[in-house]
């Protein structure tokens, strides 16, 4: 199984001299399983580029996993030109979302209204299949099993595990470390916090032994607290999850927009300072798009 980085920026396109060597566009992830199937996760500004990769002429069949309805993991579908081929196949799958009351076909409805897109879901030549998923649910795709695990966000987002030929990836999609809603003594606290770790379990569960954990390191520890319910984590959170599950190898992405290649570049050295001397052997890098990474099994 290998993996391509097509989108690394968090919340809206970046694109331009300041990050060129990391990329401006938003969350997509290429996977292919041991037999090329293809699982693309969540669906940014880069699955533009991704569709630029594919070879021209050939039919795709994709498994879209999309871990949760944000704009910056949605708004590259309707750009996604495999969706305009007669003969090729999508299959979305995704979240059931609670506000919409709909399942992870909604969206795909709510960016190809008139108001907001010319083409209409009826005018794309592609079969577009949905999937509606549970936490836990698992897809065979490909020779590869597919389960996802509800992480820590304002609105469900589903991260997801992929096993494939003794080997496994976690990817995060977007999320928020933890923490308590309520002040000790408010009578929600205990409830509250028994929540909080029942869910960390389930996280930690698919996390456990990955060869690779991709995960949101929007924030730097001393740029959190402004910014606690946003949805997001941050290094120092992403590299405790990785030490404490076991992962081999940590990659930071849905990098600050603000953020230069320089001040990117800079804030990962200040955490790998600090946590040098107790990874372990765990591997850390910072995603830039077009990084691919092949994962053998043994």
């Amino acid at each position: 199984m290998k993996f391509t980085f097509r989108g690394v920026r968090g919340s809206i396109p970046s694109p331009g001299p300041r990050t060129a060597r990391y990329g401006g566009n938003t969350t997509c992830i290429e996977v292919r399983t041991d037999n090329d199937s293809l699982i693309i996760l969540d669906a940014g500004s880069g699955i533009f580029s991704l569709a630029q990769q594919l070879p021209p002429g050939e039919p795709v069949d994709a498994h879209v996993f999309i871990t949760h309805s944000h704009w910056d993991h949605i708004h590259g579908l309707p750009m996604f030109s495999p969706l305009f081929v007669a003969g090729n196949r999508m299959r979305l799958h995704g979240a059931f979302d609670a506000i919409s009351g709909r399942g992870i076909e909604h969206v795909m409805a709510v960016q190809l209204q008139g108001s907001y897109f010319p083409v209409s879901e009826a005018a794309m030549a592609a079969s577009i299949e949905y999937r509606t998923l549970a936490p836990g649910e698992a897809v065979e795709v490909g020779g590869a099993r597919v389960r996802g695990a509800e992480m820590n966000h304002p609105v469900v987002n589903l991260g997801y595990r992929i096993d494939c030929g003794g080997v496994a990836l976690f990817f995060s999609g977007d999320h928020e470390p933890f923490y308590n809603l309520h002040p000790p003594g408010h009578a929600e606290h205990m409830a509250c916090a028994a929540r909080n770790a029942q869910r960390q379990a389930g996280i930690d569960a698919l996390v456990a032994g990955v060869d690779a954990l991709i995960m949101d390191c929007s924030y730097t520890r001393e740029e959190y607290p402004g910014k606690q319910g946003w949805g997001h984590g941050t290094f120092d959170a992403a590299f405790d999850l990785a030490l404490r599950c076991g992962a081999r190898r940590l990659y930071c992405t849905h990098h600050e927009p603000t953020r230069s290649d320089e001040q990117l570049e800079a804030v990962f050295a200040d955490v790998m300072g600090r946590y040098s001397s107790r990874l372990n052997g765990l591997q850390v890098f910072l995603a830039y798009e077009g990084l691919t990474v092949e994962l053998a099994g043994a």
